[in-house]
This record gives structure tokens, sequence and C-alpha cells, in this order.
């Protein structure tokens, strides 16, 4: 495996891990990537939702990369949108030389990072309307922030709008922003979750149906907010709630078309 790191617009880290090509696999020589984007309520980047996944996906046959986005006072001004949508286009860029399959680039993000993988394929950067901005060509998330509403985590749009103006917070939630146009989804949620409530995911899977966009939703009813991969490495343990990471891997090969 080969690993690149990649300075990224305001200061944001592009980590990325390459599965070495060999011509006894193939038909492995050319990979699709997951680009996981940890959470943290925009103000840390949890690496319990980084590296863990990156390899989990990457021991299931794909490239991974990890996206370390802004956050605290400078996750304004669209400033993680911007680094999300840097680093796909630098994927497809690389593609050739680092063996991606340029249009099976999905993006898998937790809690704030599921609002920000998610805002890559639905939201539109300031001036770039009519502009190709990169986007994913499928979404894996895992209990993510979407409503500014009612049951919004609140610290992740005062963050990102830096005003607790409702308003202001508006445009960024997702929820009332789906089109046809978004790729699939995959979601997850646990019915406990106190910090971003289950309402989220369930407001998201509304919006996708009205939408037609193809979309596989997992709900378990034990486990409080940020589980990543539920294993004793991050400290959220359950052979229960773990399932979903293989179910996430047989949707995403069936999506992307790819049988690795």
């Amino acid at each position: 495996m080969e690993l690149k790191q990649l300075e990224l617009t305001g200061g944001a880290k592009l980590t990325v891990y390459l599965r070495t090509p060999s011509e006894a696999m193939p038909s492995a020589l050319v990979r699709p990537l997951v680009l996981v984007v940890p959470g943290g309520g925009y103000n840390h980047v949890s690496p319990r939702e980084g590296d863990p996944v990156a390899l989990q996906f990457a021991a299931a046959g794909y490239h991974t990369a990890v996206l370390e986005y802004s956050v605290g006072d400078a996750a304004a001004d669209f400033q993680p949108l911007r680094q999300i949508s840097q680093a796909i286009g630098l994927v497809r860029t690389h593609a050739a030389a680092w063996g991606v399959e340029p249009e099976k680039i999905a993006v898998c993000g937790f809690s704030a990072g599921g609002h920000l993988a998610l805002s890559s394929a639905v939201l539109t950067l300031p001036g770039a309307e009519g502009a190709a901005q990169p986007r994913p060509n499928a979404v894996v998330l895992g209990y993510p922030v979407i409503s500014a509403g009612a049951y919004a985590h609140r610290g992740s749009f005062e963050q990102l709008a830096a005003s607790q103006d409702p308003a202001a917070q508006q445009v960024f939630s997702l929820e009332d922003k789906i089109t046809p146009e978004v790729p699939p989804v995959f979601v997850w949620h646990t019915m406990e979750d106190q910090t971003v409530p289950v309402e989220n995911t369930l407001l998201l899977t509304a919006a996708l149906r009205r939408a037609g966009v193809p979309c596989e939703v997992h709900l378990f009813q034990k486990g409080v907010h940020g589980t990543s991969i539920s294993t004793v490495e991050v400290g959220a343990d359950s052979a229960h709630r773990r399932h979903w990471l293989p179910l996430a891997l047989e949707w995403l090969a069936d999506t992307l078309d790819c049988h690795i």
C-alpha cells in the first residue's frame, strides 16, 4: 500500500491510501475510491472516524482517503465544502496515475462529516453556479447532521454560518435541497442517538424518496452518538451494530458496479 499526504486549500489535509497494483490481480489494477470524512461538530476532526474507517474500506479492496477539513472559526464561508470539492477533484485529476476509477468515487461521512459528505453532492459553492463542481458518485452516511430545523445539531450550523441566526444557518440545511441529481445514498443511524437525533436521517430519507434518489436506510435500536465502526478499537464495541459496514460494502459494490 502507498501512502500519500497532500495539503489542500486553507490548511486541509488529504491522506490517501492506494492499494498496490499487481499483475497477479489483473481485475484490480484500477479500483474505486472511498473518501472518508470524520465528524466532530465542525469544531474538531474525530480520529475515531478517520483512519479506522479508511482501513476497513482498504481491506475490502478500495483505494481510500481521509479528509481533515477546516473547523472552528475556519469553517465559515463554505471552507469545508471548498476543501472536500477540491479533494474529489484532485482524486479525479490523478485517477490515471493512482489507478482510481474516476467515476467510482464515494464519500463516507459521519455526524458533521456526514453533513459535509452529503453537502458535496447537494450544495453549490458560491460563485460556482454553472461551473463543473466536483461531485461524488455515491454517498455513505453514519448518523449524519442534516437539518438546521427543530432537530438540528445546533453547534454544527453555528460554526458553518458563523452566526446564531436561524436564517443564516438554514443555508446549510440539506433536507430541503435534495434533487433527482443527487447520487445514491446509504445511511445508518441509532434510535438512541441524543446528540444528532435520528429525525435527521428520517427527514433525509423522506426527501430522497420524494426526489426519486436511490437510497438504503438502516436504523439500529442501540448506540449513542459517534460509534464509528463499532469495535473495541473505537471504544464502541457492538457485534450487531457493526453490521452497517458489510451492508454498506454490499450496497456500494452494487451501486458503483464494482465487485473487487
